[in-house]
This record gives C-alpha cells, sequence and structure tokens, in this order.
C-alpha cells in the first residue's frame, strides 16, 4: 500500500498564502505523477497542479500565476505553494500520486490522500 499525508491547511485572509506539503509513503518503487486537487461544497473535485518526476507541472488556469507545484524526488514529497488566495480558492485539498510499487510494469499505483481544508476569508 501507499500513503499520502497531506499537512499545512488552514484559515487564512485573502491575499495570504499557505504551503501545503504531502508525503508518500509504504511500497513505492517510482512515482510519475504527483499533484493536488480540491473540492468545494456543492462542487465536483477539480485539478488543480501536476507535476511529473521530470519537472513538468500543469495547472488550472484558475490557479495560474499565483500557485506553485513543486516536488522533492528523495523524499516523496510534493509541495503547493499558494499565494494571492481568494475565498474561491477555499476548499478540501487532495494530494494524489500514481506510480509504480515495484520494478514490474503492471504493479501499479494511485493513491489519494485523506484532504486538507483551506479556507479562505475574505
Amino acid at each position: 500500500q501507499v500513503q499520502l499525508v497531506e499537512s499545512g491547511g488552514g484559515l487564512v485572509q485573502a491575499g495570504g498564502s499557505l504551503r501545503l506539503s504531502c508525503a508518500a509513503s509504504g511500497s513505492i518503487f517510482s512515482i510519475n505523477t504527483m499533484g493536488w486537487h480540491r473540492q468545494a461544497p456543492g462542487k465536483q473535485r477539480e485539478l488543480v497542479a501536476t507535476v511529473t518526476s521530470g519537472g513538468s507541472t500543469n495547472y488550472a488556469d484558475s490557479v495560474k500565476g499565483r500557485f506553485t507545484i513543486s516536488r522533492d524526488n528523495a523524499k516523496n514529497t510534493v509541495y503547493l505553494q499558494m499565494n494571492s488566495l481568494k475565498s474561491e480558492d477555499t476548499a478540501v485539498y487532495y494530494c494524489n500520486a500514481a506510480g509504480s510499487r515495484t520494478s514490474r510494469w503492471y504493479d501499479r499505483f494511485d493513491s489519494w490522500g485523506q484532504g486538507t481544508q483551506v479556507t479562505v476569508s475574505s
């Protein structure tokens, strides 16, 4: 099994910053993509940002220029630096990681964290 543990959520005023962290542990051979998704009340879960093992990143249009995703491959950890936060960023943020448990190509995993609440007050 692969476990993801998120931290860093909380309450912040509009215009402020937060940094989320997510550490993966367990039976991990390699992690291809790590990312963050979020789900606001009454809305579907949506992609926020992803980063590959090679460092390629992808962002939702709504967070481009404000959020930065990064990862430490040696620590199997992904970060999300969130600046210029807006009330519409309020949501539960979920970490996701996909990769391989062993060198066998078919021994894959796709795991999610338990979520961390981010609340932005206006």
